[in-house]
């Protein structure tokens, strides 16, 4: 069942505090962090009532919430003291990590405390089967620390200035999925995680007793720290291929997909995305686009694949700079660089199945000036589907449309857990509950 594509909200899920309990935690704050660990002032307070959910024209017209104070703790041990001295005074806390997010999951829906995790980035340790490290260590900066020893993470996000925790905690995909699958599917090898209750400490969980707390929006617990999988570094190449058509290039990047080793990312897009993407000889204008980080021994068979398509090799390059520029043009990015060129026009949708290649025209005919950015996933085809803004209620309506053509559809536009909501719940009721963290997430 497809969830709503407008969040109204209800189960209201309202902690009861108020001005005098957010000075007192503001008090106790400073004493457990120093003055630069704590702040009220305007520009912080803004910072943490945004994320990427501006994507969103349904989330950007909406009031998604503010905080009443933020912190920043520099060590992990600080954390469950700041857990503790919240939950004392009954204000909710949501955790942030860098803000990346597009559904506006880490905007504090009812005030309250930000507990901002970016000062957390040490890295621990990286063995042959796992790098460990805090939760604001970013993403590229544990590929990078892997790469230099001979190894990669099994994924990374699209967006590679996020944070470990974050990731963990709102993320589900990137680059490494179509090997891999999703981070809730055995990335995940250990959580120091902190619960939201009066005696509130680090707790160490590992393989399966992680596991139900990744993908949880910060509900369930905070992660303070993780280990996640690495494997052995492959020798990579980034092919850019241009065509024709988006048609030609879809079916392309189907059957380059069938390719072992597999890729690691493998995307595509028509004319009208590409000219919006930043400039680059690789990117032709006027023509549809296929990219993807291709193992170099099936380098030769990648291409015979593209130029039998009616493709043409536009660009192989190498190195983990342009895996990562490959990686920052992949999942929304397009919709973020169609939405930049022409403002205040596009809204997308989250879909997947084979439909996308198999009945493209229909798919792109459902929204008003539809486009399919298309994302080769573990075992299907996926992509955001780009419109024309009119209103929620067309966003609305297109879904069952959809739906009828074999697409799966995920919205975008939302602010709620929506990944098995009841288990989650079930075991927010057990970490937290007071229903402090991160509150009002339910539908």
């Amino acid at each position: 069942m497809t969830a709503p594509v407008v969040a109204v909200g209800t189960d209201d899920g309202r902690p009861d505090f108020d001005s005098h309990d957010v000075e007192a935690l503001a008090d106790d704050l400073l004493a457990i962090l120093g003055p630069r660990g704590v702040s009220m002032l305007p520009r912080a307070l803004r910072r943490a009532a945004r994320d990427g959910s501006g994507m969103s024209p349904i989330l950007s017209a909406q009031d998604l919430g503010a905080p009443d104070l933020v912190c920043f703790p520099r060590t992990a041990d600080a954390v469950p003291s700041i857990v503790r001295a919240a939950v004392a005074r009954g204000v909710p806390i949501t955790t942030r990590g860098k803000g990346t997010g597009n559904y506006g999951q880490v905007i504090p829906r009812f005030g309250g405390l930000v507990l901002d995790m970016t000062s957390l980035t040490e890295i621990h340790s990286l063995t042959d089967r796992c790098i460990t490290a805090q939760a604001g260590a970013r993403m590229i900066t544990l590929e990078q620390t892997a790469w230099g020893r001979g190894s990669q993470l099994w994924m990374y996000p699209s967006t590679v200035q996020s944070t470990l925790g974050g990731f963990l905690a709102g993320g589900s995909a990137g680059t490494g999925t179509i090997v891999h699958g999703r981070n809730h599917q055995g990335y995940v090898e250990a959580l120091d995680i902190v619960y939201a209750t009066d005696d509130a400490e680090l707790v160490h969980l590992e393989g399966d007793d992680a596991q139900p707390f990744v993908h949880t929006y910060g509900v369930a617990g905070i992660i303070v720290g993780a280990s996640v999988r690495v494997e052995p570094r492959q020798e990579w190449r980034c092919v850019y291929a241009s065509f024709a058509s988006h048609r030609e290039a879809f079916d392309a990047a189907y059957d380059v997909a069938a390719l072992e080793p597999k890729p690691r990312l493998l995307s595509a897009d028509g004319p009208a995305i590409v000219d919006a993407l930043p400039d680059d000889p690789a990117f032709v204008s006027g023509r549809a686009n296929v990219r993807g980080i291709i193992d170099a021994r099936v380098l030769d068979q990648a291409a015979d694949i593209l130029t039998t398509a009616s493709g043409r090799i536009e660009a192989v390059r190498e190195g983990i700079a342009e895996t990562v520029k490959l990686s920052t043009l992949s999942y929304n990015h397009p919709t973020w660089w169609l939405q930049k060129a022409q403002p205040d026009k596009w809204f997308h949708m989250e879909v997947r199945g084979d439909a996308l290649v198999t009945r493209l025209d229909e798919v792109e005919s459902v929204y008003e000036g539809g486009m399919l950015h298309l994302e080769v996933g573990h075992e299907m085809m996926f992509g955001m589907l780009n419109g024309i803004y009119h209103s929620p209620q067309q966003v609305i309506d297109g879904v069952a449309a959809l739906e009828e053509l074999g697409v799966g559809v995920h919205s975008p536009h939302q602010w709620y857990v929506d990944l098995d909501a009841d288990r989650v719940r079930a075991l927010a009721e057990i970490t937290d509950p007071k229903g402090l963290l991160n509150p009002g997430r339910w539908m």
